[in-house]
């Protein structure tokens, strides 16, 4: 970002320098934590049947969530490299997240969840470079 363009950026919403990238990441924390609690609340949770209740393909919903989750720290991370590879671990994260729905009444492993899983990170760390690029934000 230009250094005018972050002061206007900075005193238009009475942020520090550098905040949108904290504001991305701490975004991201969140995001990650709803995606655990989501994934490993039992079948017949309050959580579950929220989730339920959007009327929304599971495997969509995996791919965007996942999309998120490596799209963010792309564009939170100062260092390229640094957010590229942390997007990238979030596929660890979706396999993770689906070993552990063995162990969780009612929910079950389905590998189409993790190739959506896969996929969404796939397609979240690639978009990642080019937004980060086209935003000049950062």
């Amino acid at each position: 970002m230009h250094p005018l363009q972050n002061k206007l950026v900075s005193r238009l919403f009475c942020l520090a320098p550098g905040t949108p990238r904290n504001l991305i990441l701490a975004f991201w924390a969140v995001l990650i934590l709803c995606v655990a609690v989501g994934s490993l609340s039992p079948g017949g949770s309050p959580v579950v049947a929220a989730i339920g209740r959007l009327h929304v393909s599971d495997k969509v919903m995996h791919f965007f969530a996942y999309l998120a989750l490596a799209l963010l720290p792309v564009l939170g991370y100062q260092d390229r490299c640094s957010g590229l590879k942390a997007g990238l671990s979030m596929f660890v994260l979706g396999l993770l997240m689906e070993f552990g729905q063995h162990f969780s009444p009612g929910r079950a492993v389905e590998l189409r969840d993790v190739l959506a899983n896969g996929a969404g990170v796939g397609c979240g760390a690639l978009l990642g470079r080019p937004v980060r690029d086209c935003l000049d934000v950062f």
